[in-house]
């Protein structure tokens, strides 16, 4: 069965994800203070301050959410589509923020990271695509 070319897409994105978030807690482990909390911040939404296991947490959750819409599992697309969704919604206090003050790059950068999260989750719930899941 043909997988769709965006599934594939949502799922690189995951990995890169992963990747990033594992090698920033692994960094966080082995040499503490070299790298800052702050750098999960776009990713992790206030989580970042629970430290380097979270980190390495939800990049694992991450590459298995990946591994799972690769094999086109149903519970790894609904799984997806809610992390998008939460992540939207850990979004809207640094939103709001940059809309009070004004911040540009701030704004820019979190309204692209809403873009991208609704996206993903309006993607994985087209008719086509879960048709395509309830297949397999």
């Amino acid at each position: 069965m043909q997988r769709p070319t965006g599934v594939t897409a949502i799922a690189f994105l995951l990995f890169a994800v992963a990747a990033y978030l594992v090698l920033i807690g692994g960094a966080m482990l082995v040499s503490p203070g070299s790298v800052g909390m702050r750098w999960g911040a776009p990713l992790l939404g206030g989580l970042e301050l629970a430290g380097p296991y979270m980190f390495l947490l939800s990049g694992t959750v991450a590459a298995f959410l990946g591994w799972g819409l690769l094999r086109l599992n149903n519970w790894a697309r609904r799984a997806a589509a809610l992390v998008a969704i939460l992540g939207v919604a850990m979004l809207v206090p640094s939103v709001s923020a940059a809309v009070i003050s004004f911040h540009g790059s701030a704004l820019a950068w979190g309204g692209i990271g809403v873009i991208v999260r609704v996206m993903i989750a309006w993607y994985l719930y087209q008719r086509p695509v879960i048709d395509l899941f309830e297949q397999t």
